[in-house]
């Protein structure tokens, strides 16, 4: 029912701001919305890593705006991976209040900073690299309070659009047609997909907009980790040939443990919690 209520407010929002009612906010950076059609796995935090990851060795600070969606545990991963690098992660449902709130404290850069004819302004991105230059708005497909620049569509290879119906009856959080606001559509986990499936995904959303860019990308693991000790670095061919059980509280747990499979295990066996779901409170091992 909680799904289903959010769909319908989303619903709502969305005819209000298409008819004006409500107006969008402008932000003095350039802002790129990640976002999805469906619900959970679709790679749009990783999406939102990468991005962020990059325009901060580019030189640019970006500003995460993340909704913190069940107790945050998606901005503390970010906040883990990012550690060290210029980037700034806000957490918080109005996200135009959050972003105001971050550029006021650290200021921010006007794009013409920081290009030159196309070019990164090297020596003004070092200078100002603690200002604000990009905004990466989390799961902002359905965030329509601001305007953004670039909208980012992620798409779940294995799962793109389920059985096309719209929440509760399907996973659609609204209806195909809305990939027209998309700039770029990125469809997720492509390695674990056949061919023949990526070409008729890649047929449907040109039928919605034909001219719309897609792209592919894949989950590709670097290590593992103890769990007590994320500093650790354990490689992995640890687990060729063994037996793995493989616990998870992820939107796309086939994604999940289809990638083990691929890694030369023995035999896997699979434990799958609800996305977001907190495993300290269910699981205890010895």
């Amino acid at each position: 029912m909680e799904k289903l209520r959010r769909v319908v407010v989303l619903s709502i929002r969305h005819y209000l701001y298409h008819l004006g009612f409500f107006s969008k906010h402008r932000l003095p950076v350039p802002v790129i919305s990640v976002g999805n059609l469906t619900w959970g796995g679709n790679g749009k935090t990783p999406m939102v890593e990468f991005i962020a990851s990059w325009l901060a060795d580019s030189g640019i600070s970006p500003l995460i705006l993340t909704r913190g969606y069940a107790g945050g545990d998606e901005a503390r991963m970010l906040t883990r991976h990012l550690r060290g690098k210029s980037v700034k992660i806000g957490v918080g449902a109005n996200r135009a209040a959050t972003a105001a709130c971050f550029l006021k404290r650290h200021g921010y850069l006007d794009p013409r900073d920081y290009l030159v004819e196309g070019n990164w302004h090297e020596q003004g991105s070092r200078i100002n690299s603690r200002k604000i230059g990009v905004v990466v708005l989390d799961d902002g497909m359905q965030h329509w309070s601001l305007q953004r620049d670039i909208e980012i569509v992620m798409v779940n290879g294995l799962t793109p659009w389920g059985n096309h119906q719209i929440l509760p009856r399907g996973p659609l959080r609204e209806p195909l047609k809305a990939l027209s606001r998309a700039d770029v559509v990125v469809v997720h986990h492509a390695n674990l997909v056949s061919e023949h499936n990526l070409r008729d995904i890649k047929l449907m959303v040109q039928e919605v907009e034909k001219s719309l860019p897609i792209f592919f990308t894949r989950m590709s693991p670097l290590h593992f980790f103890e769990v007590g000790n994320m500093n650790t670095r354990i490689p992995l061919d640890i687990i060729c040939n063994g037996v793995v059980l493989c616990v998870s509280a992820i939107g796309s747990a086939n994604a999940f443990v289809q990638g083990m499979e691929k890694m030369g295990i023995l035999y896997v066996d699979r434990l799958d919690f609800s996305d977001h779901h907190s495993l300290r409170d269910t699981v205890q091992f010895p």
